[in-house]
């Protein structure tokens, strides 16, 4: 993720912490302010100000250090402050200590980052006031095992993967999912990954008659798979996942390459008056960025609306469609995002850019 750029705007916008207003919401900003995530806190940080200041509301920022005794004293703060809605929240840690008390206070949190399905398990048997603004950890394996059903199921596919835990976790959760549904793979394989050649790999695809891979890897390798079935005219269709939203280099993607991963949300329609907004101040709408300042905005209708209502906040985050930067945003029942924000990228140029239509 790019670095921001320190111009005095955003300097200011990670300094309002704290500003107050006769009118609006009240939320707590929960981010790294030091340490090894200090780049990703300032992301959040400068998102959220930035909506906080163009909806008239106020904000608190919290560091988070991201440590396990360290979610019950964000918590103290937060009410303290009295924020009537919390976003941010790198760190699962952070969630696991705060969320009884910000249960007792009645201010509901929003993470734009942690993944983990059993935080939300835990928080949904224990009544905990958490909503999900990232996607849960099994959705991208759900996506790829649906494209693949779409698109590929009259065709001999592959599922290989790099021997890591991600990998090789994401590979058998979509194998698991084809299964269900009648479709087997007619070829399976853990390939060593960060080799300069794959030929030998290459060829055993071909040998077992496989049109298309799916490959639970690094971008890195998944080209240099490419370019070896090209070299040996091989004609292979590959995917891979979210990794494969990576540096485009020591070997670039050739065109037609796809993954299943988040979109770019600054090419989003949704995002474009954010993100010239952002860019007129000197603000690149980077990594978190526009995520907290969905998250901000979340947070303030959700508020207007329950205070208006006279019902919790919580209650008016469930169920509602909110108009966001990043799109549109409903949370249910379970307070996880009803629309699997994970989509079908191809490589097109310099960029991976969403397939409308399924791909031959």
């Amino acid at each position: 993720m790019n670095v921001l750029r320190r111009t005095p705007l955003l300097i200011a916008l990670l300094l309002a912490a704290g500003s107050s207003h006769a009118a609006g919401v009240n939320i707590g900003i929960v981010a790294p302010q030091n340490g090894n995530f200090a780049s990703l806190g300032a992301q959040i940080t400068a998102g959220a100000n930035f909506e906080v200041q163009a909806l008239q509301d106020s904000a608190t920022v919290v560091d988070e250090p991201c440590t396990e005794d360290g979610g019950r004293a964000i918590a103290e703060s937060l009410i303290t402050a009295k924020a009537q809605v919390a976003i941010g929240f790198l760190c699962s840690e952070t969630l696991e200590g705060a969320l009884p008390r910000l249960k007792e206070a009645g201010i509901p949190a929003i993470t734009v980052s942690v993944r983990s399905h059993i935080v939300m398990e835990d928080a949904l048997k224990n009544g905990w006031p958490l909503f999900r603004l990232a996607p849960v950890d099994s959705a991208e394996a759900s996506m790829a095992a649906d494209v693949i059903l779409k698109n590929w199921v009259a065709e001999p596919i592959a599922l290989i993967e790099d021997g890591t835990i991600h990998g090789r976790e994401l590979v058998e959760v979509v194998r698991n999912a084809l299964e269900e549904k009648g479709l087997k793979p007619v070829f399976t394989d853990t390939y060593r990954p960060g080799q300069e050649q794959q030929i030998a790999l290459v060829r055993r695809l071909k040998k077992a008659g496989v049109s298309r891979v799916f490959i639970g890897g690094d971008r890195s390798d998944v080209a240099i798979i490419g370019r070896d079935a090209r070299n040996e005219n091989i004609p292979l269709t590959l995917m891979g996942g979210d990794a494969m939203r990576a540096t485009n280099q020591p070997v670039p993607l050739a065109d037609g390459v796809q993954a299943i991963a988040l979109p770019d949300y600054a090419s989003l329609p949704a995002a474009q008056a954010a993100v010239q907004a952002m860019r007129s101040k000197g603000i690149e709408p980077d990594g978190y960025i526009l995520p907290a300042a969905a998250a901000v905005l979340i947070a303030n209708q959700a508020a207007e609306s329950a205070k208006a209502e006279n019902k919790p906040i919580a209650d008016k985050l469930i169920g509602t469609t909110f108009q966001t930067p990043i799109g549109p945003v409903t949370f249910g029942q379970n307070h996880e995002l009803t629309e699997n924000p994970y989509r079908l990228l191809e490589w097109r140029g310099s960029a991976f850019v969403p397939v409308t239509s399924p791909s031959n």
